[in-house]
């Protein structure tokens, strides 16, 4: 597995909160050091390699308007979940879809993230379920955020 040096690690430490200035790689480049040239080069070799998987914005999903969002569980037999897998993350709507050992009540073992504008957040779930053809699910809908923030990396 790839690692990171301890330039690249203040570079992506330095990138994870570009500030919003009129020239944000020039005062990155500052606090590293480096160019900002030096910067988006050293980004680009990191999504070569495959250390960071994309550079872009963060949105507050409330903010943006999507203020419907669920985490839906799904039990899934292990040959189904791949395929099932593969068929949600193809929705721009849904935001995370991991497998995970079925640890949720001994049996869910696919999680989605969905977020819409929609208020009937049934019918989207709904049809998810028919997209794989499976009902077995649980629907556990945001109540209140309490926290939610990027992790923050390489603080050592």
């Amino acid at each position: 597995m790839e690692t990171m040096n301890s330039a690249e690690k203040k570079i992506a430490r330095a990138i994870a909160d570009i500030p919003l200035v009129p020239s944000p790689f020039a005062e990155i480049a500052a606090s590293c050091g480096l160019t900002g040239a030096g910067i988006l080069q050293t980004s680009r070799e990191l999504l070569q390699k495959g250390i960071m998987r994309r550079f872009g914005a963060v949105l507050h999903h409330s903010k943006a308007g999507f203020t419907k969002n669920a985490l839906v569980v799904w039990s899934v037999q292990p040959s189904q979940t791949e395929k099932a897998g593969k068929i949600f993350a193809s929705f721009s709507f849904i935001s995370h879809c991991y497998e995970r050992k079925p640890a949720f009540q001994n049996k869910y073992n696919l999680f989605t993230m969905l977020h819409t504008k929609d208020d009937n957040i049934a019918v989207i779930i709904d049809f998810l379920a028919e997209a794989i053809n499976n009902r077995n699910f649980l629907i556990l809908e945001s109540l209140e955020e309490y926290k939610k923030t990027s992790p923050e990396y390489f603080n050592d």
